[in-house]
């Protein structure tokens, strides 16, 4: 079926441009030192001492920066289920500016503040909020993870080539406690700033109160001279009818600025090394996005038919996820083909580029995403991007695509049960008895990532009060954004090492959760007849726009090249009834009204 006003994209000629690559700006040692010097005055005009911590746009870290008797340890204090709750306060600080720099873009600036206000259980987190939907990138936080296959590590290389190539790891991936910002130059974002001085490595529980938070304060000073557009902070950006929060720091709050960094002196702190992030020597130079030294550019002809397309490069020319077909054909029978899996990224990049953006300035842009396939063992057959898509899209666009090729996976229960790791066995059973299903994670039912997320929050139906937690998720008393159920026992066990999880490897050898699982919205699998042989993830710009993104993609490239297709109805698990005191009907697609930029048509995922 092809919907009525769904005409292909035009061609993508000079004239037709869609997309405009952001400008070649980079941070340079000057900027850093600024930066410091300025987050350092405000700590000492407050009588505080801060680590302080600059990484580029995709993620290499510029400086750590420790002041002399600042703390060294920070403490979560909420729930968790990580493998501790006190950790090095510089893997914070690094933690608040991979935040601010990966979540934003030249359409939007997010700080951690707006992450702390999107991950929690209700949206918008306060006390008189009980009742509503869990927040819209709710199981963000775990995503940037240091185990993931696609973020890259410091080397240690004196070699820049190797040295600067990202997207870079994050040591607790996305943080939700306010100190970080996303840093910009003429309008372009080229990084991020994280403070860490109150010891303290939480989040904010009610958005109805402004904080004079320390950490946000001292990193509020550092952002000036740096700062987005007015017009583009979250605090411009509303969400289901309620605007995000940017800061609770203002410059009147502010000493007076600080900005040498030779004035500081020796006794005032030092550079730190932090192993695996950061060499400790000196300031580094930011990589200026979309450069091969960067490791994001853009896409040749051999790459992608869509020359506004980026992809990730291994700084030598190198694509490093190109676009392929599926490992998976002895278990599957015919394999996703390289001619499949473009035409799925194809059609849903022209879907991308005509849809218009829920969370990018101004009003009526197109969306920018990334955009990644897989095979029915998570392999990763490729990946595409917009040009300005906020960065954290990159990864979790891969976690979405390999959370629901596993859950619809004819072997995904066998396999949960044959993870060691306590607590990851005991969700088969969970899971079958809350769905009154015992033959739950045997391959009947393609489940998408809405799906997944309805049976990964603390109450079910998503915010009622006083109702059970889905079977993915821990019961309200311990859940927390450091304790979110099956998502962070999946990784509390290998969170630094080279392995997200310990499920068992696919015959391949490819680890089928490489970079961990995601709980909120953007992806759907992939079928041949009844049979799963892959999926799409989609991340960057609305929850809503990802799940469109990726279903209509699905659903075009499948009638491009025959063969494939989304899951047949009679399989999508929004036929799935759930009893707890009144039917509840899981989710399969959501798509939002009027979506594009090139006609008002309505329903655009209606009867496929």
């Amino acid at each position: 079926m092809v919907l009525s006003g769904f005409a292909p994209l035009a061609a993508t000629t000079a004239s037709a441009a869609v997309y405009r690559a952001p400008a070649l700006e980079a941070l340079t040692v000057a900027d850093v030192q600024r930066i410091i010097a300025q987050a350092a005055g405000e700590a000492k005009a407050r009588g505080a001492k801060a680590t302080i911590a600059v990484v580029d746009r995709v993620g290499n870290v510029l400086a750590v920066y420790r002041m002399t008797g600042a703390g060294t340890t920070m403490r979560i204090n909420a729930p968790t289920q990580l493998p501790a709750n006190v950790f090095p306060s510089e893997l914070g600080a690094i933690a608040k500016a991979i935040t601010g720099a990966y979540l934003s873009s030249g359409g939007n600036a997010f700080s951690t503040r707006t992450a702390s206000m999107i991950v929690q259980q209700h949206f918008p987190p306060a006390p008189s909020t009980p009742g509503l939907e869990s927040g819209p990138l709710f199981g963000v936080q775990f995503s940037q993870l240091p185990c993931s296959d696609l973020n890259t590590r410091f080397p240690g290389s004196a070699v820049p080539v190797d040295a600067m190539i990202g997207p870079k790891r994050s040591p607790l991936g996305l943080a939700a406690d306010p100190g970080g910002f996303p840093l910009y130059k003429n309008g372009v974002v080229v990084g991020g700033v994280g403070v860490l001085a109150d010891g303290v490595y939480g989040f904010d529980p009610n958005v109805l109160d402004f904080d004079n938070d320390l950490d946000e304060l001292i990193a509020f000073a550092a952002l000036q001279g740096f700062s987005p557009l007015p017009t583009i902070r979250a605090d411009r950006i509303p969400v289901d009818g309620t605007t995000l929060r940017f800061s609770d720091a203002t410059a009147s709050k502010l000493h007076p600025l600080q900005s040498s960094f030779a004035a500081l002196g020796s006794a005032a702190g030092a550079l730190i090394p932090v192993a695996g992030y950061y060499a400790g020597s000196a300031i580094l130079p930011g990589a200026a996005y979309g450069t091969e030294r960067s490791g994001v550019r853009f896409a040749t002809a051999a790459d992608f038919s869509n020359p506004e397309a980026f992809v990730l490069s291994d700084g030598k020319g190198a694509n490093r996820f190109p676009i392929r077909g599926g490992a998976d054909a002895a278990e599957v029978g015919t394999a996703l083909t390289p001619a499949e899996v473009r035409a799925v990224l194809e059609e849903a990049f022209k879907i991308m580029s005509r849809a218009r953006a829920q969370i990018r300035r101004p009003l009526d842009s197109p969306a920018q995403v990334t955009i990644s396939v897989v095979d029915s063992w998570g392999t990763a057959l490729g990946v595409v991007r917009s040009p300005d898509a906020p960065m954290f899209g990159t990864d979790v666009s891969l976690q979405k695509a390999r959370t629901v090729a596993f859950f619809s996976n004819r072997r995904a229960g066998e396999l949960l049960l044959a993870d060691p790791d306590p607590g990851v066995a005991p969700t088969v059973a969970a899971f079958r008895t809350f769905l009154s299903d015992n033959t739950a994670l045997t391959g009947k039912t393609a489940f998408s990532n809405r799906a997944i997320g309805n049976l990964a929050r603390p109450y079910f139906p998503d915010g009622e009060v006083g109702r059970p937690n889905g079977p993915l998720s821990v019961p309200i008393t311990k859940f927390s954004p450091f304790a979110t159920g099956l998502q962070t026992t999946l990784i509390a066990r290998t969170l630094g090492s080279n392995r997200c999880t310990n499920v068992p490897l696919a015959p391949s050898g490819q680890q089928r959760l490489a970079n961990g699982i995601q709980i909120f919205s953007g992806s759907v699998p992939i079928y041949r007849g009844n049979v799963l042989v892959g999926a799409i993830g989609v991340s960057g710009d609305g929850i809503d726009q990802d799940n469109m993104i990726g279903f209509l993609g699905v659903n075009n490239g499948g009638l491009k090249v025959g063969g494939i297709s989304n899951a047949p109805k009679t399989m999508r698990s929004d036929r799935i009834v759930v009893n707890v005191g009144v039917g509840v009907r899981l989710r399969y697609i959501s798509c939002p009204f009027a979506p594009f930029l090139d006609t008002s048509i309505q329903n655009v995922c209606e009867g496929l």
